[in-house]
């Protein structure tokens, strides 16, 4: 499956010091977009210090206006205050989604924990419908676990 073979580049990009932090999420995000057709926007948000809101990092897709999400807002909002990963098969079918494109038709998010805080999420939107599987949820959870050992 796509997922062993890109897990290699995933530890290669994170390993790589010669390129900032920002850098190395911003070539992950690069990375899955580019290989995984159903990933059609891939980027990462982080907590704003000791606020309630998350702000957007690096990430590959359409431009987006949602650059400030407070907690408790749309899926990425959820996330942070759940704590839990959150798969979203139908975008239209959630009451607390926030609309990024017309285009997307699923969402994926997965909390990036270090030292068991919640400091930050991986957030793909997919413009194809319930394309998400455990799979991608266990494959997001590694990628989240090798971000949290340079955060």
């Amino acid at each position: 499956m796509i997922f062993e073979e890109l897990k290699p580049q995933i530890e290669t990009i994170v390993l790589n010091t010669k390129k900032t932090v920002n850098e190395r999420l911003l070539n992950i995000c690069e990375l899955l977009e580019t290989n995984i057709k159903y990933y059609n926007w891939v980027g990462f948000y982080f907590r704003n210090g000791n606020k309630e809101e998350l702000l957007l990092g690096p990430y590959v897709g359409a431009p987006t206006d949602h650059t400030v999400i407070p907690f408790g807002k749309g899926i990425c909002g959820q996330v942070a205050v759940n704590n839990e990963n959150f798969i979203v098969p139908d975008v239209t079918a959630q009451d607390n989604y926030i609309a990024c494109s017309i285009t997307v038709k699923a969402e994926i998010v997965v909390p990036i924990f270090v030292n068991g805080k919640n400091i930050g999420q991986i957030d793909i939107d997919s413009n194809t419908p319930n394309p998400f599987s455990k799979a991608d949820e266990h494959f997001l959870e590694f990628i989240c676990k090798k971000i949290a050992e340079i955060l």
